[in-house]
C-alpha cells in the first residue's frame, strides 16, 4: 500500500480503478477479476486508487452520522486477499475535492502512475461534484493515451448490488442478504475488553469486543449465528448486539459466545463474522427467563452452523 502517492514507482502497463469501495461487494469483485485478466494478458500490474477519510466524510454536512461497511484496514485485507497488486491511499481534503477530473486524471492517473487500462463501474462519477462520467473518460482516454472499459453492474435476484443496498439490509438486521452481496460474511472486529459477566453466571460466557472504528456500520440488534476469528483459528458461537434491555446497562454492546471455547482472550484483537440472524433482542423479566432463551437460541444457531459445515 502507497500513502504517498509520489513513493508509487510506476508501472508499464498498469491497470487502474478508482473509488471508495465501501464493502468490495460482488460488483467491486467483477472489476477486480477484469483488472487481473488484462494486467495478466499485458505482464502488468493491477492499481486500485482510495481515498482517506472517505469523500463523505469530508464533504457530508453531519459526518458523525455516517455509517461504513468495511474500515480501511478491513479494505487492506480484502483487497490482499482479492489480488490486488497496489493500492495507493489519496488524502481525501476540501481543497483535493475541487480538483478537475481531467486534471486529476492527467496529474494522477496518467503522469504518476502511468495508466494503460482504466476500469470502471457502472455508475461511476468522479472530479470534482462528481462531474466526470464514462463518456468524458473515453475522450480523455483518447487524448491522454489510455483505453478505458466499464463494467455493467452485478446483480442479485434481479437487483444490483451497490454498498448503499448493503448498509440498508445490515441496518434491517438481514445479515444473510448482505453477505450474498458482498460475497463474505460482513464481520467486526475489534479487542477483548471486560464485560459484566453477567453470561458467564448463567452458563454463556461472552467476549464483549471493542469496536475500534466509530465510523463502523454495526448491524442492527439482535442475537446472531457467528464464525468467531481467534489467533487465526475459527470457532463458531452466537453473537448479540444490542442495548443489553435485560441487566439494565446502557451503552451498545457487539459480544460473542463462543462454542467449546474457554480460553482468555482478553486484550486480544478477535473477528466476529455474522451468518445469520436468529432473532430480535429482547427484554426479559429476569435471568432465568433469559437463559431459557439463551438456550433456544444455541439450537438454532448450531442447526446454521451445521448446515453450512
Amino acid at each position: 500500500m502507497y500513502k504517498d502517492i509520489e513513493d508509487f514507482p510506476g508501472s508499464d502497463f498498469a491497470v487502474v480503478t478508482v473509488g471508495t469501495f465501501d464493502g468490495l461487494h460482488l460488483g467491486h469483485q467483477k472489476i477486480i477479476s477484469r483488472m487481473k485478466a488484462i494486467a495478466a494478458e499485458h505482464g502488468g500490474d493491477t492499481v486500485l486508487v482510495t481515498f482517506d477519510p472517505h469523500p463523505r466524510l469530508v464533504l457530508n454536512n453531519n459526518p458523525t452520522e455516517l455509517r461504513f461497511i468495511s474500515s480501511q484496514q478491513r479494505k487492506m485485507q480484502l483487497l490482499e486477499q482479492f489480488g490486488i497488486d497496489n493500492m495507493i491511499v489519496i488524502p481525501f481534503t476540501i481543497e483535493f475535492s475541487k480538483t478537475p477530473s481531467e486534471q486529476f486524471i492527467k496529474e494522477y492517473l496518467v503522469d504518476k502512475i502511468h495508466v494503460k487500462k482504466l476500469i470502471v463501474g457502472y455508475d461511476h462519477h468522479f472530479g470534482r461534484n462528481r462531474e466526470g462520467n464514462y463518456e468524458q473518460l473515453e475522450e480523455t482516454g483518447e487524448k491522454y493515451g489510455f483505453e478505458v472499459e466499464e463494467i455493467d453492474a452485478q446483480y442479485l435476484d434481479d437487483v444490483a448490488v451497490s454498498s448503499t443496498k448493503i448498509r440498508n439490509a445490515l441496518m434491517e438486521g438481514n445479515v444473510k442478504l448482505a453477505n450474498q452481496m458482498l460475497g463474505y460474511e460482513y464481520s467486526i472486529a475489534g479487542k477483548v475488553i471486560e464485560g459484566n459477566k453477567i453470561g458467564r453466571k448463567i452458563g454463556f460466557p461472552t467476549a464483549n469486543i471493542d469496536v475500534h472504528d466509530k465510523f463502523k456500520l454495526v448491524a442492527a440488534g439482535g442475537v446472531y449465528a457467528c464464525k468467531v476469528g481467534v489467533d487465526d483459528k475459527i470457532f463458531y458461537g452466537m453473537g448479540n448486539i444490542g442495548w443489553r434491555p435485560t441487566v439494565g446497562i446502557n451503552g451498545l454492546v457487539t459480544e460473542v459466545h463462543i462454542f467449546n471455547f474457554d480460553a482468555d482472550i482478553y486484550g486480544k484483537e478477535i473477528i466476529i463474522y455474522f451468518i445469520d440472524r436468529i432473532r430480535d433482542e429482547k427484554r426479559f423479566a429476569n435471568l432465568d427467563e433469559l437463559k431459557i432463551q439463551l438456550e433456544k437460541d444455541k439450537i438454532a444457531t448450531r442447526k446454521i452452523v451445521n448446515e453450512i459445515l
